[in-house]
């Protein structure tokens, strides 16, 4: 199923539904995928799995069923190829959601990190925490 409405969720946020299912990050993933285009780029998702398959969550979750939760992200999701390069957020490694929202032409960017809520909005893309999503602020 396709909306006509894109979404970016960044990693923090991914890691978190993953490791902790009834979480506020969970069911702002679960409620994303059934209102949005949920996008990823290929450095996205690459750091999503780099991130997620750490040992350091092996206390939390099966490695195994962290990697069913990318697998199922994966399935799900929109992939974009992300050609432009942003500048914009104080820690340089979240400009690539900043950039893959750019591309995606997202109507929003659902994150708990503050070097990205800071910038709410940018450039027109409200940029809010999995809370603020789930109760409709934006």
């Amino acid at each position: 199923m396709s909306f006509a409405r894109r979404v970016v969720l960044d990693t923090g946020v991914l890691v978190s539904a993953a490791i902790r299912p009834e979480s506020v990050p969970a069911l702002a993933l679960e409620k994303a995928f059934f209102q949005f285009d949920v996008c990823a780029s290929p450095a996205t998702l690459a750091e999503l799995e780099s991130v997620l398959l750490r040992a350091k969550f092996d206390r939390y979750v099966s490695c195994a069923r962290r990697n069913l939760f990318l697998d199922g992200f994966r399935a799900q999701i929109v992939l974009f190829e992300v050609t432009q390069e942003v500048t914009d957020c104080p820690d340089p490694k979240d400009n690539m959601f900043l950039a893959l929202a750019e591309t995606a032409q997202a109507e929003l960017i659902i994150s708990s990190d503050p070097h990205l809520t800071q910038m709410h909005p940018w450039r027109e893309i409200p940029i809010i925490p999995p809370a603020a999503f789930l109760v409709g602020i934006h």
